[in-house]
């Protein structure tokens, strides 16, 4: 076994999201699991090889228990000073921040009211919100379709899952665009957290009251055997909608737009067989899905992985974004072909964490994407595309912004 311990980390450029994939490909060229400075210089083990992240996030030994969050930045930034902002263990406390067994059971919970029935029920109304947006889009030659389309249908989406009141949906808008947008300050982001909270408390009480036919007023009401979810654990899941549902959703909406245009010829191919949507759906989500490095995972024991022993109590980030372009799973995986039949994109996740809102999140971008290449059969880049850039995020992958042309 290699010693764990005698590595020279590597200190990721915080630019390194302008062009990931390079990053990716040289890291699984170069070996297995290293350890590696993070931009917010916080030290932690990147695993960048498809079966080594597969394995990693199927592991029993890995933890995800958010409570441990900041013990665990604190420990391991390179200086104290360096630690990425501490994150509210309250907001952090759901399903994706647990273990065994509570993870289970929030799971369990939460699956009896996200179901993908309920999930594909919703396509009418999808559909119709992505119709008024597109009528909107013919008004002018020109659009940021991330900030005038993916962003509007995804939260407007959103707000229906919630049951949000009509009446309120401008600053819920406002609230989430702060909480999982760029550029806002931490007393910005921490006053959109409060306000969030507040606002959700508040819903959780209209839907005990008067429960509606929304998802929330089912999750609200949602029971096993006497249990049903707290209200901080509410709370904490509406913040994992917000961020892990509405973020992810807006982002893969763009990127497949952008994944599209840049590919004329599966952009071609997609429109003259439309029957192939599912598959390149599948297929974007694999070549350009909206998480590039995982959420954080921290080590209890040593774990032997592709000859190098990661040890216990280190944090391990695993890259979905390398992971499914890796050419040992996926033959010529830096290309986009949208006939590739695939078997086990990494896109949402895999093991007891695997994305509950997948079905939902993959029905917004058929819709949206389907819709829109239909409605605008001419779209085309309204700028260089070499000049975009990506979210300065090391988690979430997506443009900031997506100009485009509706008319040829």
């Amino acid at each position: 076994m290699q010693n764990s311990q005698a590595e020279i980390l590597e200190k990721i450029p915080a630019d390194f999201v302008q062009d990931s994939y390079a990053l990716y490909a040289r890291l699984r060229e170069e070996g297995p699991p290293r350890k590696v400075l993070m931009p917010h210089g916080v030290k932690v083990w990147m695993v960048t090889r498809y079966d080594d992240v597969r394995a990693l996030l199927a592991d029993s030994r890995v933890s995800k228990d958010g409570r441990r969050i900041n013990e665990m930045f604190a420990r391991h930034a390179e200086t104290p000073t360096e630690a990425p902002a501490a994150v509210d263990n309250d907001l952090a406390a759901h399903m994706l921040n647990s273990d065994p067994p509570n993870h289970a059971r929030l799971r369990r919970l939460v699956g009896k009211a996200f179901t993908e029935r309920r999930a594909k029920a919703l396509r009418p109304r999808i559909e119709e919100i992505t119709d008024e947006l597109l009528d909107r889009l013919a008004e002018n030659p020109q659009a940021d379709l991330i900030e005038q389309f993916a962003a509007p249908l995804t939260i407007t989406v959103l707000a229906e899952l919630l049951g949000v009141p009509p009446e309120d949906r401008a600053v819920f808008r406002s609230w989430t665009n702060t909480l999982v947008g760029a550029n806002h300050t931490e007393e910005e982001v921490a006053s959109a957290s409060a306000a969030v909270t507040a606002f959700t408390e508040a819903l959780i009480d209209a839907k005990n009251a008067n429960p509606g036919e929304d998802m929330f007023s089912a999750l609200v009401q949602v029971t096993e055997d006497g249990d049903r979810l707290t209200k901080s654990e509410l709370v904490a899941m509406v913040f994992l909608l917000v961020v892990a549902g509405h973020d992810t959703t807006l982002s893969m909406i763009g990127n497949a737009v952008h994944a599209l245009l840049r590919n004329p010829d599966q952009l071609a191919l997609l429109k003259s067989d439309p029957s192939l949507l599912p598959n390149a759906v599948d297929e974007m989500l694999r070549y350009e899905g909206p998480v590039g490095l995982a959420t954080f995972r921290f080590t209890t024991d040593d774990i032997p992985l592709n000859g190098v022993t990661i040890p216990g109590g280190e944090i391990v980030v695993v890259a979905l974004g390398s992971a499914n372009r890796d050419a040992e799973k996926f033959e010529n995986g830096d290309e986009l072909d949208i006939t590739r039949r695939i078997s086990g994109n990494l896109a949402f996740g895999h093991g007891i964490h695997y994305c509950a809102g997948a079905p939902l999140g993959r029905l917004q971008v058929e819709i949206g994407v389907g819709r829109l290449l239909r409605r605008f059969p001419d779209l085309s880049f309204a700028a260089d595309p070499d000049t975009f850039r990506w979210k300065a995020s090391t988690i979430m992958h997506g443009l900031v912004e997506l100009p485009v042309r509706t008319v040829a």
